[in-house]
């Protein structure tokens, strides 16, 4: 069934102009906000959470434009599986390239972190040929295998190459080509709230996950936070902010705080540009957070600080 829906629906109209898509767009707005409101207590809950000062009309607002920009990024998506790479360089630009360029002539190895904020697949898409780092992503597969294999297959043909969470070791070990850019995605749910990051995001005790840092010190790679803007419908700029190129000088925890906190200006500069239809706080608070803090603390300096005096 999945193939079917693929060959017969999904991949002819990613080949439609955007022209065209939009207008569909326009119609799946209008859907999303009467007969199929996706996710409406979820959304309603988050923003009400995020943004206790707001009224009832503002939210509803809130709501309203995230609908609209929710089923633009629905349909930019489609058009991902087809888009050209001519028609994407015009549609993605790097703002500030002499950052990655820097690291690069450094021989400096990257991780790349932001949150699900404007165009992300575009962005996994056109990773390759916006920087000149090999482009890695750390995904999850998707239970059906015919859309992980699709997608994966969408994504990467360009270059990225998207690697699994369990095998990312492996994988960014033995490549030794020239220094590699790993894109991550970090504002998703953890799936162990004991294992997480805990920190004050948008107005509430949030988990955070940890595997950004945690990576940055394992490989010893320059975090590099990246904001999506978005400058017109279909059009978006990349901007990157160099946070490290040596994380394992830092404290424990001053990377996850650093583009949590960043991320989350985004947000309040743009909050309608954010997937509010996720279930971002799922997770209880652990008892005895603040012990569990320092158990935390203990055990990454012990794993990466304890040569250090």
């Amino acid at each position: 069934m999945a193939r079917l829906f693929y060959f017969l629906f999904v991949a002819p109209l990613s080949h439609l102009p955007l022209c065209i898509l939009y207008r569909i767009s326009d119609l799946l707005y209008i859907l999303l906000i009467t007969l199929i409101p996706y996710r409406k207590k979820v959304i309603e809950e988050n923003i009400l959470r995020s943004f206790p000062a707001l009224g009832k009309s503002e939210r509803t607002k809130l709501k309203r434009d995230f609908y609209r920009h929710f089923a633009d990024i629905l349909i930019e998506g489609i058009k991902n599986l087809s888009i050209s790479k001519v028609e994407l360089e015009k549609r993605m630009i790097l703002q500030n390239p002499e950052i990655m360029g820097d690291l690069f002539a450094k021989n400096k190895n990257v991780i790349l972190v932001s949150g699900h904020f404007n165009n992300w697949e575009w962005l996994i898409t056109a990773q390759s040929f916006l920087i000149p780092h090999k482009a890695f992503g750390i995904g999850m597969p998707l239970t059906n295998q015919f859309w992980d294999k699709k997608l994966m297959e969408r994504r990467s043909r360009f270059g990225m190459s998207v690697i699994h969470s369990k095998n990312y070791k492996s994988e960014l070990m033995n490549y030794t080509k020239k220094p590699f850019a790993v894109l991550t995605l970090s504002d998703q749910a953890p799936g162990d709230s004991t294992k997480s990051y805990w920190t004050d995001f948008l107005n509430q005790k949030t988990p955070v996950l940890f595997g950004t840092e945690f990576m940055a010190n394992e490989f010893d790679l320059a975090v590099v936070y990246f904001t999506i803007h978005k400058v017109k419908r279909g059009y978006y700029s990349l901007e990157l902010k160099l946070l490290s190129d040596k994380p394992k000088t830092l404290d424990y925890g001053y990377l996850t705080s650093a583009y949590t906190t960043l991320l989350e200006k985004d947000i309040l500069l743009n909050p309608s540009h954010w997937l509010w239809s996720h279930k971002r706080w799922k997770r209880e608070i652990p008892e005895n957070l603040e012990i569990l803090k320092e158990q935390q603390k203990e055990q990454f300096d012990k794993r990466f600080r304890s040569q250090i005096k």
